[in-house]
């Protein structure tokens, strides 16, 4: 379906029984998707979300970055969960299949990118249709969210976080924005606007920290979990 027809199917008339079976069809595929979440993240241990770009291209500053982190994540005792496609999120999982560690993929299928990437443990990719299901997975089995530079979707993930966070629907877990040249203008803004204008509170700035390197961006996560004495293991 083109994006005219989906425009168009907005404002068609629907007769019950259409609604109905349509309706309970979208209902049940949603409650499959979760549950085959659940049952496969259930176990897996301590996980850190990479977020960032599908367009980022291999042997780039940003791709080994996040493969780094995602390396010294795992012999920090972390897996690490991605959105299971290319760029970044392949980084990711490459960094952690490297160390032997945990390589999640909370795959979704995009008409304009490709399927999963190979670096996620076969017994660890789950694919989804709808985007709202993936995300409550992502923050509900992950203890720190590492932001690499991104489009729409990469802000999408960040700030469903710093708002769950926000609002105390999840726990205070670490927020790490990697890139100072490609995040100041966006804290800027916030900082300047948002805040200026009253509609987030000082405090909410420290939901995020900004680094320039991958050993500063796993030590952000260290040192918050140590506060509570605690450690990741498997």
């Amino acid at each position: 379906m083109n994006n005219e027809d989906k425009i168009k199917q907005a404002f068609k008339d629907r007769d019950w029984n259409e609604i109905k079976t349509h309706d309970s069809w979208v209902i049940f595929k949603v409650m499959a998707e979760m549950v085959e979440g659940f049952e496969k993240l259930a176990k897996i241990g301590p996980c850190v979300s990479i977020f960032g770009s599908a367009r980022t291209k291999p042997g780039t500053e940003y791709y080994q970055m996040a493969e780094e982190i995602a390396a010294k994540l795992v012999r920090h005792g972390y897996g690490v969960v991605t959105g299971g496609g290319p760029g970044i999120m392949e980084a990711g999982n490459k960094g952690a299949k490297s160390e032997n560690g945990k390589s999640v993929g909370l795959n979704i299928e995009l008409p304009h990118e490709q399927g999963n990437n190979i670096y996620i443990d076969p017994d660890k990719l789950i694919s989804f249709d709808y985007f709202f299901v993936r995300k409550v997975m992502f923050v509900k089995y992950s203890q720190g969210f590492v932001v690499m530079p991104g489009g729409f979707g990469t802000l999408d993930e960040l700030f469903e976080a710093i708002t769950l966070i926000q609002t105390n629907k999840i726990g205070r877990f670490p927020i790490v924005l990697v890139g100072e040249k490609f995040w100041g203008g966006l804290i800027d803004w916030v900082k300047g606007t948002m805040l200026t204008a009253g509609n987030i509170s000082p405090q909410d700035l420290d939901l995020i920290s900004i680094v320039e390197t991958p050993t500063d961006a796993v030590r952000v996560i260290d040192e918050f979990y140590s506060k509570y004495l605690l450690s990741p293991n498997f």
